[in-house]
C-alpha cells in the first residue's frame, strides 16, 4: 500500500464509539535500507489517554513522527484530527519531543511564549498565559530567570507548558516521564489525567510499563518496528488468563481431582490459572470433598506479563534494560 492509497474514512470511530483524533493504517518507514516501522495499525479515540508501548529503538519515535507529519511515511496512510494532511492542524497539537531543547538566554514564560508562538498564539498571549502557568504548576518564583538558571527537571517543566500553551486538542509526548524525578512524574501523571477530562487527547511513548497500566484507557505494544497487539489494556491483560491462589486444610483427597492440569504446590498453597468454567465448579468439588478452604485468591495479569505474553521475553528484556539504564 503506497502513502496515499485505501480508504480512509473521515467518520471513524473508536471505542465506546468515539470520533477517532488519529488512524493509521500499514505505516512503513524505512532508513538506508532498514525498516525502522513495519506495517503499524494505530486507532487513538478523541478524548483518550493511548500509550505507545515498547523499549528504545522499537519504532515509537519514528511513528509519532509519521502520524505528526515530520516525515512521511514510505507506505501506509494516516490521518490526524480528520485531516490526511498533519499540517493543516498542527496549530491544534502540542508535540513534546524525546529531545529537549530551549534556548539557555530566555526567560522561562518568554520560552513558553516562543513555544505557542510556533503553533500560531500571538506572542503577548503567550506570554500571558506562559506567567499564569508557571503560576499555576509552582514555578512563579522562576518566571524571571533564565533556562540556564533552571535545573534540568524545572527545564523540562517549562518545556512542557511550552507544549499546552496554546490549549491543544491533542497533545503528543515522547517519553515524557524520562530524566524526571518520582515527584515529577507523578505532577505529570494528574496533568496527564486533568487533560483528557476536559476532553483533550493524549498520546504519549513509554519504555515504562507502570506508567501505561496507571494512565492508558488503550495502548500499542510495539516491538521490532511492528505492533502485535493495539487496544484496551484490559483486553491486553486479558491476554493471560487470571491467576488462582489457593490454600486448603486437607493436604489431599477426592477434590485434587477437580484442580486444573497446571495446578502446582509451593509450600501451603495451589497456583494455577482460573478455569475457563470459572470458580464456581471448583469450590463445588472443594467444598463437597472437604477441602477446607482457608485461603482463596484469584489475580488478574498485570500489563507486565501480558506485554511479555505479546512482544515475547526478548522485548520485555530490552524494557527492563532501559529502565535499568535510566535509574543509572
Amino acid at each position: 500500500m503506497k502513502l496515499g492509497d485505501g480508504p480512509m474514512t473521515s467518520n471513524a470511530s473508536g471505542a465506546k464509539g468515539r470520533p477517532l483524533a488519529i488512524e493509521a493504517h500499514g505505516l512503513v518507514k524505512r532508513f538506508d535500507g532498514f525498516t525502522a516501522v513495519d506495517g503499524v495499525d494505530i486507532s487513538v479515540p478523541e478524548g483518550a489517554i493511548y500509550g505507545i508501548l515498547g523499549p528504545n529503538g522499537a519504532g515509537k519515535t519514528t511513528t509519532l513522527r509519521m502520524l505528526l507529519g515530520i516525515i512521511d511515511p514510505d507506505q501506509g496512510v494516516r490521518r490526524i484530527l480528520g485531516t490526511d494532511r498533519p499540517h493543516e492542524v498542527a496549530h491544534t497539537i502540542g508535540y513534546l519531543p524525546e529531545e529537549r531543547g530551549l534556548y539557555p538566554a530566555m526567560k522561562t514564560y518568554e520560552a513558553i511564549a516562543f513555544l505557542g508562538a510556533l503553533r500560531g498564539l500571538p506572542l503577548a498571549e503567550g506570554r500571558r498565559r506562559g506567567k499564569q502557568l508557571l503560576e499555576e504548576h509552582g514555578l512563579g518564583y522562576a518566571i524571571e530567570r533564565q533556562i540556564r538558571q533552571l535545573s534540568k527537571g524545572m527545564a523540562q517543566q517549562v518545556q512542557l507548558l511550552g507544549t499546552l500553551v496554546h490549549n491543544p486538542r491533542l497533545v503528543v509526548f515522547d517519553e515524557p516521564f524520562s530524566g524526571l524525578d518520582a515527584l515529577n512524574q507523578g505532577k505529570l501523571e494528574v496533568m496527564i489525567r486533568a487533560l483528557a477530562a476536559k476532553g483533550t487527547t493524549v498520546i504519549f511513548s513509554t519504555h515504562v510499563i507502570a506508567h501505561a497500566e496507571r494512565l492508558c484507557d488503550e495502548v500499542a505494544i510495539i516491538a521490532g518496528g511492528k505492533v502485535p497487539f493495539a487496544g484496551p489494556v484490559d483486553v491486553a491483560r486479558d491476554r493471560i488468563r487470571p491467576q488462582v491462589r489457593l490454600e486448603t486444610r486437607a493436604q489431599d483427597g477426592p477434590w485434587r481431582a477437580a484442580l486444573p492440569a497446571d495446578a502446582r504446590h509451593e509450600g501451603a498453597f495451589w497456583f494455577f490459572s482460573l478455569p475457563e468454567t470459572g470458580i464456581e465448579p471448583l469450590l463445588r468439588a472443594l467444598i463437597e470433598g472437604e477441602a477446607g478452604i482457608l485461603s482463596l485468591s484469584i489475580e488478574r495479569a498485570g500489563l507486565h506479563d501480558a506485554f511479555v505474553a505479546i512482544a515475547g521475553e526478548a522485548a520485555a528484556k530490552a524494557l527492563q534494560e532501559d529502565k535499568e539504564d535510566i535509574r543509572r
